[in-house]
């Protein structure tokens, strides 16, 4: 797992991200949040189409070990870091800081003073340590669930 490499996310990519993106929040978030939340946040059916619009209209980035993708992030062009996942079997390896990385890098070349994030109870320590700081905890309604999550920001 020590050859983590970060590169520009494909509409090839989208089946992966979309895979990763359910069985980690299964996998992970399943501590943090109910099984119905889960499944509102994670369903079975996942707007494929929509997602890869907004992944190719992002600046969004894949990293990968070996062709296996282990993580994605992307960030909108308003500085907002919408999506920060990581595969279960690479949490703690550095991962998501090399994703963070190159986001925050971006986000600096492209002339943003800050990136905002809203995260969930189970990203709010990582973040944190990131040096994001929680501007409010915010209660958020989607596909018919409430979850509480977090609004950060850091100052570049």
């Amino acid at each position: 797992m020590a050859n983590i490499e970060v590169r520009r996310y494909t509409n090839a990519d989208l089946p992966h991200v979309v895979k990763l993106f359910r069985d980690t929040i299964q996998a992970i978030n399943a501590k943090d949040y109910t099984p119905e939340q889960i499944n509102a946040w994670a369903p079975e059916n996942i707007d494929a189409e929509k997602w890869g619009i907004k992944l190719i209209q992002h600046y969004t980035v894949i990293a990968e070990d070996d062709g296996v993708i282990c993580g994605f992030g992307d960030i909108d062009d308003s500085g907002y870091f919408d999506h920060l996942f990581v595969h279960r079997e690479y949490q703690g390896c550095g991962v998501a800081s090399k994703i963070v990385d190159a986001i925050e890098h971006y986000a600096k070349q492209s002339g943003f003073t800050a990136i905002t994030v809203a995260v969930s109870i189970t990203a709010k320590t990582y973040f944190i340590k990131q040096g994001y700081t929680i501007v409010k905890p915010q209660q958020v309604a989607y596909n018919g669930q409430v979850f509480t999550n977090y609004a950060m920001v850091k100052e570049l």
